[in-house]
């Protein structure tokens, strides 16, 4: 007993502390320092240990002197008080382990020692401590694991908002199907128009450039012309100086020179007439170039609202494909959920069993059957209580719709969150079921080992 682990605690620390937690009633007033030292009474310390198992396992003081019903015993009344005793001692040997005593025996029941006692009820004192601290922790665990679910819950309802209403934006209406159409149309006739356009304007620039090619050569003739004329004067003006002509061959000259010179200025008036025609036919061209300017930055426009939508279309692709799985994601989850909590129901169902079981060969339970139901009562309110409350969350969810692409990423942390939550919440149930079994395990096996010796 020198090599504990637990630290062993005064009388006075012992007595408050099972007064406190242990003890109710009339029992605990009584309880003082005198039942303990300076020698430890054999009733009190037998009733703290009824208590104490009570306490742990459920079982009340009044099942220790119990006799079994299958065991034919010709005097039970010389029975009456070594089976109170008894019991006590194989429950108390079964408990202790846990509590790192491993010496206990019959006399610290019948005759008990100070310092012997102050050891066991320490010992069971500090494992009373643990039990509530782990408590707590797994009472904080299902907390947290239940508002997650209840987020889980809120965001499915998110997305199913949030793909409504991706649905409304996708699918466009009836009322303006037609207007989508009569925009195609539109959309289809500006661009045969278009290309008429372009065509026609291609053929006009064809058209200038052969008019400007003729342009420039007939301006290159009336260059040659007029270089003629001035040389043809230069040449006049010598003849007149050198020869002396007759009065009819100089007249016949002039009336040929003069009809050069008219036929010259015809020319050159057609050529001006030619060349208003031309720029009227230019200032045409320019005029068409700036309506074919505006129709080509319509197009400009058209294509780039064209490729925003593109982009919209790509963008909701992929949000929708992100979603989907999520969704799996969140369906296999519940899948998993579901058959956690079949294989929990199988469980519950087998617990059921063994309490029908007892109950029939016991009758004195029915009083913690009916605590057992209480509690379930206090269950059903509270899950009322939870239904109101996700009520009040589904309201808040509304406000909360603009959030949706932020909160998507909160929601997959706090699955994972959650899943590992859960997974050791089943694995500590999982530890404490295999328990409970070797618990029944070993009383069945005591059950058989007191039958054997009465």
């Amino acid at each position: 007993m020198s090599e504990n682990t637990f630290p062993v605690y005064t009388a006075d620390a012992i007595v408050n502390f099972y007064r406190t937690e242990v003890l109710t009633g009339q029992e605990a007033k009584h309880f003082t320092k005198n039942d303990l030292t300076p020698a430890p009474k054999p009733e009190t310390v037998q009733t703290l240990y009824m208590r104490v198992l009570h306490l742990l396992y459920r079982f009340r003081p009044e099942c220790h002197s119990m006799v079994p019903m299958l065991e034919n015993i010709q005097h039970p009344a010389y029975h009456e008080g070594a089976t109170a005793i008894m019991s006590v001692y194989m429950r108390m040997r079964q408990f202790l382990p846990m509590c790192l005593v491993y010496d206990f025996s019959l006399n610290d029941l019948l005759a008990p020692k100070k310092q012997k006692t102050l050891t066991v009820l320490s010992a069971i004192m500090n494992f009373l401590h643990f039990r509530q601290q782990r408590r707590a922790v797994i009472l904080e665990k299902q907390a947290k694991f239940r508002a997650d679910m209840d987020r889980l819950q809120a965001y499915t309802k998110g997305n199913l908002e949030a793909e409504r209403k991706i649905e409304m934006l996708t699918t466009i209406p009836p009322e303006q199907q037609a207007e989508a159409d009569e925009l195609a149309a539109a959309l289809s006739e500006l661009q045969t128009n278009t290309m008429h356009e372009y065509q026609e304007v291609n053929a006009k620039n064809d058209s200038l450039a052969e008019w400007k090619t003729k342009i420039a050569e007939k301006t290159q003739k009336l260059a040659q012309v007029k270089v003629d004329v001035s040389n043809l004067k230069e040449d006049i003006g010598k003849l007149k100086s050198q020869i002396v002509e007759s009065p009819e061959e100089l007249k016949s000259q002039m009336e040929k020179m003069r009809e050069n010179v008219k036929n010259i200025k015809n020319s050159i008036k057609e050529t001006d007439e030619r060349g208003v025609e031309l720029q009227s036919m230019v200032q045409s061209v320019t005029h068409t170039d700036t309506e074919i300017q505006q129709m080509y930055n319509l197009l400009q426009d058209l294509e780039s609202s064209m490729n925003k939508t593109k982009q919209r279309q790509e963008e909701h692709q992929e949000l929708t494909a992100q979603y989907e799985k999520k969704q799996k994601e969140l369906k296999n989850l519940c899948i998993e959920e579901g058959q956690l909590k079949r294989a929990l129901g199988m469980k519950l169902d087998k617990e059921s069993k063994q309490n029908i079981r007892r109950q029939k060969r016991r009758e004195i339970k029915e009083q913690h059957v009916q605590d057992v139901l209480g509690q379930c009562n206090q269950i059903h309110q509270k899950r009322e209580d939870m239904v109101d409350k996700i009520q009040e969350i589904s309201g808040e969810s509304q406000q909360l719709k603009a959030k949706i692409q932020s909160l998507r990423d909160v929601c997959s942390k706090e699955t994972k969150k959650a899943q590992a939550l859960f997974d050791t919440l089943s694995t500590s149930l999982e530890e404490l079921h295999r328990r409970i079994e070797m618990h029944v395990v070993d009383l069945k096996l005591d059950v058989t080992k007191m039958s054997v010796n009465f």
